[in-house]
């Protein structure tokens, strides 16, 4: 096992806001690899992958885990954007970045990206022939647990989790533990719970608050603008992708249908698809190793460098 180098950085997203990065550096061996590209879905933060992306570190590859826009420890942006298309804007600024630093001139970093991660992705590869790299915006992608087609009912299940306490805020973080295990019924509850207080940040009134801008839900230009028009937008845009694919679903996912999993497949025939037994939508927290070894052994088997 090779040891592993973290390193906290900070990249700049399309509107000159700040993007909180933690780097997975091996301490050999990656040089010739194309970094791995780690994105959250909303409401989290980038130690969501903490164990993932040291899997990856281990493997021999960078792995670079991001807090979206106006998440955890990036800026709240001034301007209240946050629709898909301004992730999507990021996301591609972000490859350009993190190609800077460890890529290896052949190809893009690889991208794993869950829920609002993974639309980004998608939107983003379909655009991303407005760089003139002379190769895809990404040299592989993972999808986890998200389909241009979602359900409504789990959509609507997770913006309404999201939003029931995002102004009044929880009055410990045992408090926000009990409200995600209503929420999670099927998730044992953790013995510990540093790991949820990294998503949460005490104010001076003694409360502990989501660490996510609400105008993420509720403002003028939130995560859920356009979204009539978004089932046909991403079906167009995963007709384009032509790397290696691979879709992770939660077999437990109350977002993800197995029908949804049939149409992407047919849009993207080249695609693999791995389903992770007692998972939900939130597969890398309900069963990391098992995600974890199905994507990275993805990477390696389709990725020549």
């Amino acid at each position: 096992m090779s040891s592993i180098k973290e390193h906290e950085l900070s990249f700049v997203g399309s509107e000159s806001n700040q993007l909180a990065a933690t780097a997975y550096v091996p301490s050999s061996g990656s040089g010739d690899h194309a970094p791995v590209l780690l994105m959250h879905g909303g409401g989290q933060t980038r130690y969501s992958w903490d164990a993932t992306a040291r899997q990856i570190a281990e493997r021999g590859r960078v792995a670079v885990a991001v807090d979206a826009r106006g998440h955890g420890e990036s800026s709240w942006v001034e301007s209240g954007n946050y629709t898909f298309e301004h992730y999507r804007s990021d996301l591609v600024h972000l490859c350009d970045q993190v190609s800077e630093l460890w890529g290896n001139g052949k190809q893009g970093p690889a991208l794993i990206g869950a829920s609002m991660g993974g639309i980004s992705g998608m939107l983003a590869q379909a655009k991303g022939d407005v760089y003139d790299w002379g190769f895809p915006l990404f040299s592989a992608l993972v999808f986890v647990d998200i389909t241009p087609r979602m359900t409504t009912s789990g959509v609507d299940k997770i913006l309404g989790f999201m939003a029931a306490n995002m102004r009044d805020g929880f009055e410990s973080v045992e408090a926000a533990a009990d409200v995600i295990a209503t929420y999670l019924p099927n998730r044992s509850r953790p013995k510990s719970l540093s790991g949820l207080s990294k998503n949460l940040r005490q104010r001076d009134d003694g409360r502990w608050y989501w660490h996510w801008d609400p105008n993420f839900i509720d403002g003028e230009h939130n995560i859920t603008t356009g979204r009539a028009d978004r089932i046909e937008d991403l079906m167009n845009a995963v007709r384009k992708i032509s790397v290696p694919t691979l879709l992770v679903r939660g077999a437990k996912s109350e977002l993800v249908t197995k029908e949804a999993v049939d149409e992407f497949l047919e849009l993207v025939p080249h695609a693999k698809f791995h389903d992770i037994n007692e998972a939900g939508h939130m597969v890398a927290g309900d069963k990391n190793d098992v995600f974890a070894e199905a994507a990275i052994s993805f990477l390696d088997e389709f990725l020549n460098a």
